[in-house]
């Protein structure tokens, strides 16, 4: 991948933050809501400050003996998460984000991994956090709450006590030094198998991430992001530093169902997202297009536009701007990833004025190892490999399908206390993804699934369920599904391939008032068979499993496949 815009490369994120907090002192980094009652205020952290409030932070934990010790950190994307990340990192403490939804044992078990010395939790996990105490399994000797909560320390009195404490020349933590290559985030993967894998990473992993990504995607620092990605998600963590670095304002979201509310109150101009969440917004706006009944107008506009851009000339924007209007009237970027986004979507943005590009990585590669950008967009691809990246397809079949490895200075170093799993994945350097793809004549890479999830048949052939679920995905009753292999009565060690289907309840209101879940059925196997006949024999979807429960997944939004297998063998027992 060329190089498109200027970026500096820093050696770790303590050099990152200090750079911008020179360079963009009074810009906006974050954007605050605070609701009292029926009051809702604002407040604007700018990036002097922010630096400010790390190192007021840092100082605190370095006085509570926390110097060169593990700190974990647990709740919703809010700013006392912000700084409890970057105080651990800037002063050369093992920061452990951690998921707020996991259930307890596998919380309590994170813990007891990790070897956590503290943690930083959301005042929502004040009860589990008094068990985990009452408990005593784990080796926390200090809790402090982000918010207030009797019974604990809270961020807000560590900023404080930073501030005395530096007013009295306590600057050890200012000066301290960072080993870029030493582990500095502990990060357990939202893996969809049982055991997570906890994902040793340095700041030289980030910092080099964050360099590739600058240098190829159009961020600019008059940008307004949301943080939509949850930070203990390395694609947010890391997103959340790449804005900082290009002098980006963030701000925080309310949650999903308040996203086009969101848009509009901070006039959002750019976001990264996984797949589920664009989808989301896409589809209100086609909702709000076909409610209104220019669904006809809209498709004659985007002829028209795609005809001018072939002239170069690009009336997109103006052509759209009651639609980009809606969604806040400045949003000019998504970035997508952490899942294969619908092609269909990508390009409806894109048609709307709306640049939408495609990236791709993993925990383990910090995480983006390619990624469309400002010069390169080839729908349905995750683009080409990251300036600093070097990716291979190894042990190709006929069609230049094989596994995806990678090199480069993002790769982690590997997974914490568990050598055989490191073993098994870094080998000679090269970090092998378990992921499947090809790369076409241009060189540009195309994700054809995971290794584990392929299924294969009787006679050889290769299924990817995640080809078949895109297309299942766009019939407008199908919420979501799951293509799997089934295991056939009849023949033995073979497969029918079939799909799990969660049915819209919202579209069979609106269009099927008064169709059973068995017509539902009916209409949405009828559709299926239709699809079948562009799919060659072999991909033919010959079962169909329809249910209104949502499937079970990971925080990312990854359905728990060896979950939702065992569930539906249970039932066909």
């Amino acid at each position: 991948m060329e190089k498109i815009f200027e970026a500096t490369e820093f050696k770790n994120i303590k050099e990152i933050l200090y750079h911008s907090a020179e360079k963009y002192a009074q810009n906006i980094a974050f954007k605050i809501k605070h609701k009292d009652e029926k009051k809702v205020s604002y407040e604007d952290v700018t990036y002097e400050r922010l630096l400010k409030d790390i190192n007021k932070l840092g100082t605190a934990f370095y006085n509570m003996g926390l110097k060169a010790k593990r700190i974990a950190i647990i709740g919703k994307n809010r700013y006392e998460w912000v700084i409890s990340h970057l105080a651990n990192l800037l002063g050369g403490i093992v920061s452990v984000p951690l998921d707020k939804d996991l259930q307890y044992e596998e919380l309590e078990n994170s813990l007891i991994r990790s070897k956590a010395d503290c943690i930083i939790f959301d005042e929502k996990l004040t009860p589990t956090m008094k068990q985990i105490q009452e408990s005593n399994n784990t080796s926390l000797a200090n809790y402090v709450c982000m918010g207030n909560e009797e019974g604990f320390q809270s961020v807000k009195d560590l900023l404080e006590q930073g501030e005395k404490l530096l007013e009295e020349g306590k600057d050890e933590y200012l000066h301290a030094d960072i080993d870029e290559n030493a582990m500095n985030i502990l990060l357990f993967t939202s893996g969809t198998t049982s055991q997570s894998k906890a994902v040793m990473l340095s700041q030289k992993n980030i910092a080099s991430n964050i360099y590739a990504m600058q240098c190829v995607e159009d961020i600019r620092s008059t940008d307004t992001n949301i943080a939509f990605l949850p930070f203990h998600h390395i694609f947010g963590s890391t997103c959340m530093i790449m804005m900082l670095a290009c002098g980006v304002k963030t701000v925080f979201p309310d949650g999903l169902r308040y996203i086009k509310q969101n848009l509009n109150e901070y006039q959002v101009s750019l976001f990264v997202g996984v797949p589920v969440l664009v989808e989301a917004i896409y589809k209100t706006i086609m909702k709000e297009i076909d409610k209104q009944g220019k669904t006809g107008l809209i498709k004659f506009a985007k002829g028209l536009s795609k005809f001018l851009l072939v002239f170069h000339i690009d009336v997109r924007r103006k052509l759209f701007k009651q639609i980009i209007d809606a969604l806040g009237g400045k949003l000019r970027l998504i970035i997508s990833g952490g899942a294969p986004a619908d092609p269909v979507i990508s390009q409806g943005f894109n048609d709307l004025g709306v640049s939408t590009l495609q990236g791709y990585g993993l925990s383990e590669t910090s995480p983006v190892i390619a990624a469309e950008n400002a010069k390169l967009t080839q729908n349905g691809s995750v683009g080409v490999p990251m300036i600093n990246d070097t990716i291979e397809v190894v042990n190709q079949d006929e069609n230049g399908i094989g596994e995806i490895r990678v090199k480069g200075p993002n790769v982690m170093l590997g997974y914490y206390e568990m050598p055989e799993l490191t073993e098994e994945v870094l080998k000679d350097g090269w970090f092998y993804t378990g992921d499947l793809g090809r790369f076409d004549k241009k060189g540009i890479l195309y994700i054809t699934g995971r290794n584990k999830n392929m299924i294969v048949l009787r006679n050889g052939k290769k299924v990817f369920p995640e080809e078949l679920e895109t297309i299942v995905n766009r019939l407008e009753l199908v919420e979501e599904s799951m293509v799997f292999g089934m295991p056939d009565e009849k023949v033995k060690d073979d497969v029918k391939v079939s799909v799990k289907v969660v049915y819209n309840q919202e579209v069979a209101k609106e269009k099927y008032p008064d169709k059973s879940q068995e017509e539902l059925y009916q209409i949405i196997w009828e559709q299926i068979k239709e699809l079948n006949q562009s799919f060659p024999r072999y991909k033919h979807i010959q079962k169909l499993i329809l249910t209104n429960e949502e499937l079970i997944k990971t925080t990312t939004k990854k359905v728990k496949r060896q979950e939702e297998m065992k569930k539906i063998l249970q039932k066909s027992n």
